[in-house]
Order: C-alpha cells, then structure tokens, then sequence
C-alpha cells in the first residue's frame, strides 16, 4: 500500500509542477485542497505529500493556518540566484570539456546549427527550446549527478519567474554569440574558456532581464498605473 501512495503522489506532484510552469497555476495562487483533491479525483494524503514535494523543490510555500500557495519569484531571488547557477553550469562546461566524446560534439554542432537558423529567422520560441537542449546536453556530458540536481532544483525556481529574457533589445543574436563560444570551447576542449564562456553566458541573462524590468517599470510609471509584480 505504501508502495502505491508514493507512487500516487509523485504523479500528482508531476501534474500540478507542469500546471505550475505553463502558468495554469500562477504565482501567489492559493491551492484549494478540497478542489484540487475534486479536480484530480483523489483524497487528501497524496495531494498533501505530493505539496511537501513542491514545498521542497521551492515551487509551493506552506503558510501557517492559511495553507499552500504557488511561490513567487522576486528580483532579490533572481539576484541570488542567477550567480549561484552560473557557477554550477559554469563547472559543468569546465567538466564537460574534458570528457566530450567526438559524438558529443557531432550533436553538439547539430543543435548548434539549429540555434543559429532560429535566431537568424528571429524564432524565439524555437531558439528557446533548442538552448535548452544544449544546456541539458552540457549537463549530460559532464555527468556530475550532484552538480545535475542541483542545477534542475534551481532551474525548477527560475521557471517560475516565467523568464523571457530573449526579447531583450539586442539578446537573441548576444545569446547566439555566448553559446558559440562555449561550443568553440568545449570543441578546443579548453576547460577554462568552456567554465568561463558558460558564466558569462548566465551573468548577461541576469542583465537583460534586469533591463526587461526596469522598461516594464517606465512603462506602468508612464501609463500611471499602480506597478505589479514582474512576470519578465
């Protein structure tokens, strides 16, 4: 019985995760045990162990006597957050430098290729997807199982925030330009350079998302309308 429990609350803390990063639930959102136990046709202890779940991985805040609530992501969190993961994904491209085989390469070159037709075409939302693949196929080559937690539970935060940095004015073909570098390191199997290149790849993330809020700021100033939070 046990066996099937835990089984049960992992599905649902996999169904309300994904609710949670395509915006279904959004952040500040207060989770209506009674609804959600009628909604996903269950009782009340898998949907409570699968909320210490989300609790855990940061995505769900427990509030004393009021109940469980879709975290929310401030700029303060970005700050510190975003210096942390640059170092993380940093030491996986310094590890992945020295353990690429030439196959890994040859689909690193190929998903390479299909980020620079994407930002050429100004595909965002393809270039996005692909950017993604190479930071997980990074991950994957540095096989670091603990530096590979790590990075997916702060990752998992930063989904929150629900980022769009790409539209920054000048970011796609600069974000281009970044992961070039990393791929010329990784290719030199150069270490150093990979580390590096992956930093300051994530550290101008944080900048032009910075610069994404101060607009969004000037704006609601402009259009004198009370500010809210930041879904940058």
């Amino acid at each position: 019985m046990s066996g099937r429990i835990h089984s049960l609350h992992d599905q649902v803390a996999h169904q309300l995760r994904e609710r949670i990063f395509v915006g279904e639930l959004s952040p500040g959102t207060f989770l209506d045990e009674a609804l959600l136990c009628e909604r996903l046709n269950i009782s009340r202890t898998p949907l409570r162990e699968a909320l210490k779940v989300l609790t855990a991985e940061g995505l769900v805040r427990h509030e004393p006597r009021r109940g469980c609530f879709v975290n929310e992501v401030t700029e303060q969190d970005l700050d510190e957050i975003f210096p942390i993961i640059a170092l993380l994904e940093g030491r996986c491209a310094y590890e992945a430098a020295g353990q690429a085989s030439d196959a890994d390469l040859d689909s690193l070159a190929f998903l390479h290729q299909q980020l620079q037709e994407s930002a050429t075409q100004g595909r965002i939302t393809d270039y996005y997807t692909t950017n993604v693949a190479i930071h997980e196929a990074i991950i994957a080559i540095a096989d670091n199982k603990w530096l590979a937690q790590v990075i997916g539970d702060l990752r998992k935060i930063l989904k929150l925030a629900r980022l769009q940095q790409l539209h920054a004015p000048g970011r796609l073909s600069q974000s281009l330009d970044e992961h070039m570098a990393i791929y010329a390191a990784l290719k030199a199997r150069d270490a150093q350079a990979a580390d590096h290149a992956m930093r300051q790849h994530l550290t101008r993330q944080r900048e032009a998302l910075r610069l994404l809020a101060r607009q969004h700021k000037s704006r609601v100033a402009g259009a004198g309308t009370e500010p809210r939070i930041s879904r940058v």
